[in-house]
């Protein structure tokens, strides 16, 4: 079992009277308080972008992590990109160009999109020199 931590200091502050009535009321005002303070002392979750909380330590190991994840590069003309960590507000011809991706479609900033033509047969826009090969992989 583990041990406690002992506690040394005390501090003080002031509330409302009704306040005070509520954390008079609790078993273990203290306990309460402790975990109120740590409670607003966590991060906003980078997976949900702070519709959670996660410890200091769990938010600082993924945030590198999520930045790594959105950033990729065009599979046509090599162009750095950066994936949106909110796709609400996208038109719909990038929400296209990104959705393609996430399926396993290539990925490709917004001239290399428009210039690759859609495949007949599934509708993902892939560049000219590809086609043959999309073709070989995505519809045998």
């Amino acid at each position: 079992m583990a041990q406690k931590t002992p506690k040394t200091a005390v501090v003080a502050f002031k509330v409302e009277e009704e306040l005070a009535n509520f954390l008079n009321q609790l078993p273990n005002k203290s306990a309460f308080i402790r975990k109120a303070i740590a409670a607003q002392m966590s991060m906003a979750c980078p997976l949900c972008h702070g519709t959670g909380q996660v410890t200091r330590w769990v938010h600082d190991h993924f945030v590198p992590l999520m930045n790594n994840l959105h950033a990729r590069t065009c599979d046509g003309c090599g162009t750095n990109l950066s994936l949106p960590g909110d796709p609400g507000n996208l038109s719909e011809e990038d929400q296209a160009r990104l959705e393609q991706s996430f399926k396993g479609g290539p990925l490709y900033c917004d001239p290399c999109f428009g210039k690759a033509p859609p495949c007949d047969d599934c509708g993902w826009h892939i560049a000219e020199d590809k086609v043959e090969e999309h073709h070989k992989h995505a519809h045998p």
